[in-house]
């Protein structure tokens, strides 16, 4: 018996040997939706609006939104797979609709004014496939940000509005959400 524990462990010693950390991990923001129900009694389970995302780290690299390389075009806002939105009703963006469903999330890194774009593929970006293009408000950060980091913020307790924010490096991208009545 002794011998097969020795015979198995090189090759479990072997395999961690080999094991390497990701360069980004996922990360996921989300708000829930619930309706008011009456104090005691169970109401039904909340809508949820949700983003996952491959989340970049700097890592000593010049971040101004986005790595270098990826400005100026069409960004899958995120490392790996795609970013996505998940949203179980209907939102508005910056004056924009979005159905409830899933979609990718994308950035159009413009100098100067970012747009969101949102399309209705899952993997690869194709343009003939987008719903949306919603300018972001931009601004500079006193502090820069190590990790990509992409914020549902919920309004006021009760509101069905608030803000999504995306911050990489140096810049902020912004924009209003609302529930569509």
């Amino acid at each position: 018996m002794l011998g097969m524990v020795l015979i198995a462990l090189p090759s479990f010693t072997s395999a961690q040997t080999n094991l390497r950390t990701a360069p980004s991990g996922r990360a996921t923001t989300e708000v829930a939706l619930a309706p008011p129900t009456p104090e005691g009694q169970e109401g039904p389970p909340p809508l949820i609006v949700k983003i996952d995302y491959g989340q970049p780290h700097a890592r000593g690299r010049k971040v101004a939104g986005a790595l270098e390389a990826d400005l100026g075009k069409v960004w899958r806002l995120g490392a790996n797979a795609p970013t996505t939105l998940k949203t179980d009703v209907d939102l508005v963006f910056g004056g924009t609709t979005i159905p409830k469903g899933t979609y990718m999330l994308l950035a159009e890194t413009t100098v100067g004014a970012w747009k969101l774009v949102v399309n209705k593929g899952s993997g690869e970006y194709d343009p003939a496939s987008d719903l949306a293009r919603i300018p972001l408000k931009s601004r500079t950060l006193a502090s820069p940000v190590e990790s990509l980091t992409i914020w549902l913020i919920p309004g006021a307790a009760g509101a069905l509005n608030g803000e999504l924010r995306i911050a990489w490096g140096t810049l902020e991208h912004s924009v209003e959400w609302t529930v569509k009545p």
